[in-house]
Formats: structure tokens, sequence, C-alpha cells
């Protein structure tokens, strides 16, 4: 078929279906992280309880950016369909260049919409530890007792987790969850690995969430300390959640996947056998009497049953 969008052109140049959907991902993928940063600047800023705004706008990008990009903000989650073959490979350079410039705007929008409330704050210093530290509204930052290793650990466990469980809500042979559904779930799971797992260093589980922000603070007046911060932490929540995504996808894959029956999950018998009547054509053996079939679903995967009504 023909495609009959009317996306902006450049003179003398049609772009195809398939560069249109490239940039509509693209920018599908910059809105989403664009969002969920804001609303996580505002929810850090003001102190204000996590699931009136942060998870409700977990639901909300994901709603928004689903049929443009699939949803895809995180680059944990994007290497860890790659690695196992849901997702190609060439597309993963783009999905990561439009979370981490989306991340980016997302931390300039924060910083532009609450300027006077940081220069208030702090009394007009931006500080990236301390009593007054602001720095880590943007990106995460190990807790005193924090040693390197144990936060590279606990990067590798959450994200793994997030991953991991991603996965089964996903996964049309488990139970799953009932479509148009699955932002909830996914909301309610980062909530829930936030509140368990967050005391160490924030649980960032998202490399284009934690480094662009940082990028960004150290341009906008932080410094350079944002780097070497907590013992130069930056680099555990930019490589451990991409480690620890592509542990869970595989996790998922040999301990659960791999051993999923042909036939759909079946709970109760007498709920999901359901009969359908179809008509059959006459038979001549039968003295042309018409014969009615009942046939149970095919996935279940039972003989029909016919009667010939004379």
């Amino acid at each position: 078929s023909t495609y009959t969008g009317s996306p902006q052109q450049l003179p003398g140049h049609t772009p195809s279906r398939t560069q249109h959907r490239g940039l509509v991902r693209g920018k599908g993928t910059v809105r989403g992280r664009v969002h969920l940063f804001t609303s996580e600047g505002a929810h850090i800023f003001t102190n204000t309880p996590l699931p009136p705004i942060s998870l409700r706008y977990l639901y909300y990008w994901y709603y928004f950016v689903i049929y443009f990009s699939g949803g895809h903000i995180n680059p944990a989650v994007s290497l860890a369909m790659c690695a196992t073959g849901r997702l190609k490979w060439t597309k993963l350079p783009f999905y990561i260049l439009a979370q981490f410039l989306g991340a980016f705007v997302g931390a300039a929008a924060v910083f532009g919409i609450y300027y006077d409330a940081f220069m208030n704050y702090s009394g007009g210093e931006l500080i990236v530890t301390g009593s007054n530290a602001t720095a880590h509204i943007f990106a995460t930052y190990p807790a005193p007792h924090l040693s390197l290793i144990s936060g590279f650990a606990d990067q590798v466990m959450s994200t793994a987790l997030l991953v991991l469980v991603v996965f089964a809500i996903f996964d049309t042979k488990n139970l799953g969850v009932p479509k148009g559904l699955e932002p909830i779930a996914v909301g309610l799971l980062i909530l829930l690995l936030t509140c368990s797992l967050g005391m160490n260093s924030g649980c960032a589980m998202n490399p284009a969430r934690d480094l662009s922000p940082r990028i960004f603070t150290a341009i906008a007046g932080w410094g350079f300390e944002v780097f070497t911060a907590g013992n130069n932490w930056w680099w555990v929540p930019t490589i451990a959640p991409m480690m620890g995504g592509v542990i869970g996808a595989f996790t998922y894959i040999i301990f659960i996947e791999i051993h999923h029956s042909d036939t759909h999950l079946e709970e109760d018998t007498d709920m999901y056998e359901k009969y359908e009547l179809t008509n059959m054509e006459k038979a001549e053996n039968l003295q042309s009497a018409p014969c009615l079939v009942l046939k149970q679903n095919d996935y279940i995967g039972h003989s029909a049953n016919t009667v010939c009504l004379s």
C-alpha cells in the first residue's frame, strides 16, 4: 500500500516509509524520555510523594509514545531486547541516541523551570554534595556507606529484576497483563524496585536517565565534580544497568520462556473450553442430512464432536 502521511519534507525529497517510521520512533523516544525526567525532577525538588506525580507520568509517557517507538526510554531494556533478538541491532544506536537526547532535554527543562527555586534553596550556588546539594535532583549519587563494588552489584541486580519482570509482563504465553494495562504494571514495578532498592544510590536502572542529566549539570554550573563525587561514581549507573538488563533478559528466557508449551496457558478447563457451532457440507453417505459440528477451540487440541440431524 502507498503511504499517505504528510510529514515535513525537504525540497525535492520524498522520505520513504522506513525513513518516516524511523523519524517518528526517534521523536517518540525523545518525548517519552523528556516527559519522564521532568516528572522525576518535579518529584525530587518539591519533595512530593512519588505515586501522585512520577508514577502517574510513568503511565502517561508509555501511552504517549508506545505507538511511535514501542515505549523504549531505557537503553538497558533496548540492549536486552537486541541481545535476545527482539530488536534489530541496527536500530539500537538510534534508540540510545534518542533516549540520551531526551534525558538531556528533560534535565534542561527542569533546570529552566525551577531555576529560581535552585538559587533560593542553595543561596545562589550550585552544589554537588553537602546539606544544600542540588545535583542529586538530576543524577544519582551513592550514600556515604556505599562502595563502588556494592553499588555496581546493586545496579546490576535492580536492572536485572526490572528487565526480567518486564519480559514477563509482555510474554503472551505467560499469564501476562490485560492489553492496555501494561504501563500500570511497569509503573508499579519501578515503584516497587525504587522503594525496596533505592536506599543505596537512588536505583537509577537507566543509563540515559543518569548520564545525560549528569553531563547537563556539568555544563550548567555544577562543574566536573558531578563526575568525581562518590569516588568517581558516574560510570556505575552507566555500565551496570546495561549488564543487568542483559542478565535479566536471559534469566527469563532460560528459566521461563524456553519452557513454554506450544499451546496457550489454560487455567481451568470449564472456563476455557468453549464450543463453536459451525455448518458442515451435506454428506452423501448420510443421505444429504445437514451436519453440525461442535468443535472445541483449536488451541485446546481436542477432536470435534459431530451431530447429524435427520
